[in-house]
């Protein structure tokens, strides 16, 4: 049985080998070349990924990730569909669809959105409600710069509280919407938001994620 994690990876592998190197991504400053590196380095290179929560190693971790950039696309696209060596801890399933079901979703929403002419991805009711389930556990750690008082709210009327404070936001939407809104793609995401103008406009404008 195909896991989350897995569906999410063989979709964003097909997305950024029909988008092309240059194709342009909602992560800033990157390009699908420069999408592709991180993930390939994230599972592959364990010593240099971890510039990704340290600073002193963010050198190295750049240093990897342009070494992997140079590669042809075609490879790196390869690597990202064919998982990580067996050596690597993301090759185990459970650490697998823990760590990169929403990793490769918000990846996968980076490449399709930042295209003309998308159309939002209806999820299956299953998906949605993991990511629903993982959104509940980090939402803390994703809302923490918030400036405002942070609620993200399914459609059905469950509630998250993604950082307490004044005056408060409530977000509502579907939640892989939800979750690329706290991942720092507020614009691209399709919500509704409850607060007033300039509260909003804040929120908007903070660097929320990781």
């Amino acid at each position: 049985m195909s896991t989350h994690a897995k569906r999410e990876r063989l979709l964003l592998a097909d997305l950024l080998e029909a988008a092309g190197p240059d194709a342009p991504t909602l992560c800033e400053g990157w390009n699908a070349r420069d999408l592709a590196a991180h993930v390939v380095v994230r599972e592959r290179r364990s010593d240099a990924a971890a510039g990704l929560v340290v600073p002193a190693l963010r050198s190295r971790l750049e240093r990897v990730t342009s070494e992997f950039a140079s590669k042809p696309y075609e490879e790196l696209v390869q690597l990202i569909r064919t998982g990580p060596p067996r050596r690597s801890l993301y090759a185990l399933k459970q650490v697998d669809e823990a760590a990169n079901t929403v990793e490769f979703y918000v990846h996968a929403e980076d490449v399709r959105r930042a295209q003309p002419q998308w159309t939002p991805r209806e999820l299956d009711p299953v998906f949605a409600d993991a990511l629903w389930t993982r959104l509940e556990k980090m939402s803390r750690v994703l809302g923490r710069r918030s400036p405002v008082g942070l609620v993200l709210r399914r459609p059905d009327g469950q509630t998250a509280v993604a950082h307490r404070g004044a005056p408060v936001v409530t977000v509502t939407g579907e939640p892989g919407e939800l979750t690329l809104f706290v991942f720092g793609r507020q614009e691209a995401a399709k919500v509704e938001l409850d607060g007033d103008k300039e509260t909003v406009a804040r929120l908007y404008e903070a660097k929320l994620g990781i």
